[in-house]
């Protein structure tokens, strides 16, 4: 029997729906998750189709987006790619790689997609719906859309908003961004671009992140209600809780939080940069300041540098060299600076890169060898087959601990034993997992695949504190509570404060 004739039995799902990219749909899922499992209820997120290079591997070796792993641990499940059927993870040049329910299947131009992955791509959503009230029959699925749902160019190859909504006949809520200006022209403008069907479904309407003394904005709830006839059912203030970015490009905006740190971090923001997730931990430490790097500069000022995983690394590690990036990470390098690559920044820092099946984009890469940055003697090949799957090993450096995290890359990196000078020694037992290197003067040099590698509370309080005892600083003070229950009173705080401002009941019912 179809999911759509068995509506009927599975409790009312919640989809959220945003005038724009942008707008809070990911935070308000989040929120809603949490306030619905602390309640009693059995939340499972669920987003159709999303767009990111910011990725989660699940405990079956699945790339799901990592916004859709955030909700899951809201809910206080494991993330499975179940829960984002569909990502596409951009390349550039409107060229995206496609996942079905965790596996890399294919390439897409953006002009392609409709033709050659909407059927397939709607189906692998059922799918996924149906697997995920087998397994949870009384659960109450709660979705997220993309983007804004009425682009009226692109509707009709929209997988992941309208079509999810009348298919489940969802409860669904709009929720705009009163701090981008124009919010009465956002709500007016989608509603009337919906059909009488479409916006029979919208049972809500969410103003988020209002500055100020919400009761100035009891008039314009007024009228929105009036002009509707849809109830605002929150009006959300301004949070500052850190949360990862959905985009790239939002990292711009990202600012730190703390006004006097001890550390300062620099994080090349390279062109085709992933997995940024990776650095939410060094964002909630409240003695490091990070710094987003664009451009050549001296990196003197950092107390330590990163190079963060890529979606493409040989274009990346070409940009480091034409923009004198590359230099001048090598100059820092010399000068006692400390590196640390991550995946992507792994492979920039060794010697070569080499990618014999064009997994890297245009085939003139294939022909010929990329020159790394050339700290550590390490040379990576870009294989057919992507490596994707969680990682629990011990680290040898800085201190032996245990270690949680995930991998996700094509490269497979080895030793380059014409670089017999340039002496290295392992990071993890597992010895394929990363390498670091001690400079004559001070400082280091360090690469590692594991993707959360910063969320690991005792190896990453030992690395600061090697940064720390270099400035001559005291030692951090023993943990009194981890990253992860760190990260679950952010969400808890999250759902509160939406929890005040948020009348959830009559889309329960």
């Amino acid at each position: 029997m179809e999911l759509a004739e068995k509506l009927h039995e599975i409790k009312k799902p919640i989809m959220v729906l945003g005038t724009s990219s942008g707008a809070g749909k990911s935070l308000t899922v989040t929120a809603i998750c949490r306030i619905l499992k602390n309640i009693g209820e059995e939340p499972i997120p669920f987003k159709g189709q999303n767009m990111s290079n910011n990725a989660w591997v699940d405990c079956e070796g699945g790339e799901m987006a990592y916004s859709q792993a955030l909700q899951a641990f809201a809910c206080g499940i494991n993330p499975s790619a179940e829960m984002n059927p569909i990502l596409l993870k951009p390349q550039g040049n409107s060229i995206s790689e496609v996942i079905h329910l965790g596996k890399s299947i294919g390439i897409t131009t953006a002009k392609n997609y409709y033709k050659d992955w909407f059927i397939p791509g709607w189906e692998v959503i059922k799918k996924s719906l149906s697997s995920i009230y087998k397994k949870s029959p009384n659960c109450r699925l709660i979705i997220e859309g993309a983007g804004s749902p009425v682009e009226m160019n692109l509707i009709h190859r929209d997988l992941t908003n309208l079509r999810v909504a009348k298919y489940l006949n969802a409860n669904c809520i709009l929720v705009t961004d009163i701090e981008r200006g124009g919010v009465f022209a956002q709500i007016i403008g989608t509603l009337e671009l919906l059909k009488p069907e479409e916006k029979k479904l919208i049972k809500g309407i969410i103003i988020n992140r209002f500055r100020g003394d919400l009761s100035l904005f009891e008039e314009g709830k007024k009228w929105i209600e009036s002009k509707t006839k849809i109830p605002v059912i929150g009006i959300i203030p301004w949070l500052n809780d850190s949360f990862p970015p959905e985009d790239s490009l939002d990292l711009i905006e990202k600012k730190s939080r703390f006004s006097n740190p001890e550390i300062k971090v620099g994080i090349i923001k390279l062109p085709s940069i992933s997995n940024f997730s990776d650095f939410d931990p060094l964002e909630n430490e409240e003695s490091i300041l990070i710094e987003w790097i664009r451009e050549s500069q001296n990196l003197n000022n950092s107390d330590f540098i990163i190079l963060p995983g890529s979606k493409q690394t040989i274009k990346d590690q070409i940009f480091l060299e034409n923009s004198g990036l590359s230099q001048d990470i090598r100059e820092y390098s010399n000068s006692n600076g400390n590196i640390v690559g991550i995946c992507g920044g792994l492979q920039m820092l060794g010697t070569t890169l080499e990618d014999p099946y064009s997994k890297e984009g245009p085939k003139i890469y294939s022909k010929q060898k990329t020159k790394g940055i050339g700290l550590l003697p390490l040379k990576t090949t870009f294989f057919e087959k992507k490596l994707t799957r969680q990682i629990s090993t011990e680290s040898l450096w800085p201190c032996q601990s245990k270690i949680r995290g995930f991998e996700i890359h094509n490269g497979q990196t080895e030793l380059d034993h014409t670089q017999n000078s340039l002496k290295i020694n392992p990071i993890f037992k597992d010895l394929n997992l990363g390498w670091y290197k001690e400079n004559k003067k001070g400082g280091t040099i360090a690469g590692t695949y594991i993707h959360g590698i910063f969320e690991n509370d005792i190896w990453r309080d030992q690395y600061i504190n090697l940064i720390r005892k270099r400035k001559k600083l005291p030692a951090l003070k023993k943990r009194t509570r981890s990253y992860k229950v760190k990260r679950e009173s952010i969400i808890e705080n999250l759902a509160n404060e939406f929890n005040k401002h948020l009348n959830l009941s009559s889309l329960l019912n």
